[in-house]
């Protein structure tokens, strides 16, 4: 009798923890140190999951990437979003991805689904260009530069800032706009054109932008800056004083933009596979995708989603970016990125 009074209470005791309710699993999402969502868009992804979202920034796109291969075989996270297609094929040839075909994918349309194994799924978008500040130009009665070539002109000598490909995925973006507009046998004579017209070049975006370029710091020496189409919409939003319009625009001439894609995957080795691929969806869904542009300006690629107002008056695409097929980015660019640096900085 004792017995099964003891194995009745063991059995209850399992019972009722089986049944209380468990705290939340926690799912890592490593990225590059750009992205940001508002707090209110995760928080409904962890309470409708029972999960912790925890994010692991990690660096520039490309550091990000380096620290995702490195550690694959003990992965630092769930997640991986930010490889964009600059450095898409490296991360795919490291197989750090497991294959994932969200039917979110349905929502996306075939321009930007640049992997057909859907190891890593397009979130969103923007065109790197050479943005101006108008007040510059208009005071000085010079003609914006409308074509890569007008900025070799000596009217335009020493307004550039461009940021280091090897260093930058922006300075990346642009210097393969340059390679598609000019060719890969021109486009080192149209850097040294720039560079004895008095190019700066500077590591990184944030430098090129806060620091060197006039219409945002307000006192660089350079008028024209490697940025996003996007930045014009940034200016009036985050201006101290309400606008009316926006002080910079883009130069959008064919091919003188470069359109960057962002991924996300999953990480091979995660052990939470449900929740990761459940947080790919929720990336893909509209309304994570419609938190996008106000949190990391860029343009949303799924096509249900809308974009603010803010977007849609001041923000710029361009009608024919550059593009390139994957296969010719990979064999190329570390070459590109090497002629580029005898170059312009030797």
């Amino acid at each position: 009798m004792k017995h099964i009074l003891l194995i009745a209470l063991l059995l209850t005791a399992i019972l009722l923890s089986a049944c209380s309710p468990k705290g939340p699993v926690m799912l890592t999402i490593m990225t590059h140190d750009s992205f940001s969502a508002r707090e209110s868009v995760i928080t409904a992804f962890e309470q409708a999951n029972n999960v912790k979202v925890v994010f692991l920034k990690s660096g520039d796109a490309g550091a990000a990437l380096n620290k995702a291969i490195l550690s694959k075989d003990s992965p630092l996270a769930d997640v991986f979003y930010g490889v964009d297609n600059t450095f898409l094929s490296r991360a795919l040839d490291a197989g750090i991805y497991e294959p994932y075909a969200s039917p979110l994918l349905a929502k996306i349309p075939a321009e930007f689904q640049l992997d057909p194994q859907n190891h890593a799924l397009p979130v969103d978008y923007g065109d790197i260009c050479i943005n101006y500040d108008k007040a510059y130009f208009t005071a000085h009665n010079l003609p914006v530069p409308a074509t890569l070539e007008d900025l070799a002109k000596p009217e335009y000598s020493g307004l550039l800032v461009v940021e280091n490909p090897a260093t930058s995925s922006p300075g990346l973006g642009f210097l393969l706009a340059t390679v598609k507009y000019f060719g890969p046998d021109g486009y080192l004579d149209y850097w040294r054109s720039l560079r004895a017209n008095g190019v700066v070049v500077v590591d990184g975006w944030e430098t090129a932008y806060y620091t060197n370029f006039s219409a945002s710091s307000g006192h660089g020496p350079q008028p024209l800056v490697v940025t996003y189409d996007t930045s014009p919409a940034a200016e009036v939003i985050y201006a101290s004083t309400p606008l009316t319009d926006a002080p910079t625009a883009s130069i959008l001439g064919p091919d003188t933009c470069f359109r960057q894609i962002e991924f996300v995957g999953i990480l091979k080795g995660t052990r939470q596979l449900d929740l990761a691929q459940k947080f790919v969806d929720y990336m893909l869904g509209q309304q994570f995708q419609e938190d996008i542009p106000l949190q990391m300006f860029m343009y949303p690629v799924n096509s249900d989603a809308s974009l603010p107002q803010e977007f849609t008056q001041y923000a710029q695409t361009a009608s024919q970016p550059a593009t390139f097929d994957l296969a010719v980015i990979a064999a190329n660019r570390d070459k590109w990125i090497a002629d580029w640096t005898a170059a312009v900085l030797h």
